[in-house]
């Protein structure tokens, strides 16, 4: 078909959509439109309630977000309490057997 023969079947096929969905509507202009208010006030309530649901599975995550960190955080400080002491007491063995090295003789290999 040829561009210029498109468009008046276009408009033909428009009018006989309207037409046909104004004969066979189920309901009137009216309650149609109360319809779809009603229908839209209950998608906002909807959406409302699991918007706020949402923000307090949020609210919990957090929380509990929270306390795993601090949780985290001093485990992390207490490994780290105790490699420092396992590092003193090498440094420290480290000099004793310096010591013990030296007061014997000074001969000892290290």
């Amino acid at each position: 078909m040829d561009d210029d023969k498109r468009l008046p079947y276009f408009f033909l096929g428009l009018g006989i959509g309207c037409a046909v969905g104004i004969l066979f509507a189920p309901k009137s202009g009216e309650e149609t439109r109360e319809m779809l208010l009603t229908k839209a006030g209950e998608g906002k309530d909807v959406l409302r309630r699991h918007t706020e649901e949402l923000r307090g599975s949020a609210t919990e995550l957090i929380d509990r977000g929270k306390s795993s960190a601090s949780e985290l955080i001093d485990r992390g400080k207490n490994v780290v309490a105790r490699q420092k002491e396992q590092l003193s007491s090498a440094v420290e063995a480290g000099k004793q057997a310096y010591r013990e090295a030296v007061a014997s003789g000074g001969n000892a290999e290290l």
